[in-house]
């Protein structure tokens, strides 16, 4: 991780994100961007096994970053902990076990704490929690019922859209910063514009996916509520960025750091969206969304 390492202070600028204000970073974003939605995509409409591993792989790297990133003993142990927790979370997911799928998660947490210094416990425990919500929201949603794959498709529109519309409106807006001790880069402008257009999208697919009986303002104002995570969730990864001293989680994606600087916000927005599912209690976790 020393490579990795950033005066954060002197640099002026959120851990992760572009600096305000220009768009120099825009091309690398775009490709990589436009790669990875077309394998999340293809990994989506192929369903099954292809999805569930592509979600193990994303919820590993989310583990292997996190732990990397903050350092300590027991790193590699802590690592292969995190990649049987978020195995287990999937496995679980896919068969619709949530009590099992906590027990197994938490267990996972225990061992990756006691794996770490004792300044890092809670750290390495968070991270497996982190992917291991990945791994087990994506996969309890896609495997709904019927609208299973229209749920992720939701969200992916919610997400993607609440993190471009929020990427230019800030840009193009500007005003005042949204937390300027987490985020540098983040605005109030574009953190609103992209709320409300993210949830509007996601309202649009879901007018594409299942026609106007679904399209209601009810299923609005779930795109909004997983919009704010969304965003709660980016913040929460700066946090932790900050509190290390990084600037990306990782190298993997050009133009864009880590799977963790991806995946913050939809990460935050899919464990919401599983919880409400699941509190609502309807046919399958992903109606409890859309059938109000």
């Amino acid at each position: 991780m020393t490579a990795d390492r950033r005066d954060i202070s002197s640099a002026g600028q959120s851990p992760g994100k572009p600096s305000a204000g220009g768009f120099a970073d825009l091309g690398p974003r775009v490709a990589s961007a436009a790669a990875m939605v077309i394998a999340a995509l293809g990994a989506l409409y192929l369903g099954g096994d292809v999805f569930a591993l592509f979600w193990l792989a994303a919820a590993f790297g989310v583990s292997w970053e996190w732990q990397n990133l903050i350092g300590g003993e027991g790193r590699a142990a802590r690592i292969a902990v995190g990649g049987a927790a978020v195995a287990a979370a999937m496995a679980f997911g896919r068969v619709s076990m949530p009590g099992a799928a906590a027990l197994a998660i938490a267990a996972f947490a225990l061992a990756g704490a006691a794996l770490a210094g004792a300044e890092r416990r809670l750290w390495a425990a968070t991270g497996v929690v982190y992917a291991g919500a990945l791994a087990f929201s994506v996969c309890l949603l896609r495997e709904s019922a019927d609208v299973g794959a229209l749920a992720i498709a939701f969200l992916f529109a919610v997400v993607w859209g609440t993190d471009i519309f929020a990427y230019f409106g800030g840009r193009l807006i500007g005003g005042p910063k949204l937390w300027p001790r987490v985020s540098a880069g983040k605005t109030w402008s574009g953190t609103i514009t992209g709320v409300l257009c993210g949830a509007f999208l996601g309202l649009v697919a879901v007018y594409l996916g299942a026609g106007p009986q679904l399209a209601n303002w009810r299923v609005f104002l779930v795109g909004l509520a997983a919009a704010a995570f969304s965003q709660v969730g980016d913040l929460f990864e700066s946090s932790v960025k900050r509190r290390f001293g990084v600037k990306d989680s990782s190298q993997l994606i050009p133009g864009h750091g880590g799977v963790m600087d991806r995946l913050d916000g939809f990460i935050f927005a899919s464990a919401f969206a599983a919880a409400v599912g699941l509190l609502r209690g309807a046919p399958s976790v992903a109606a409890g969304l859309f059938f109000w």
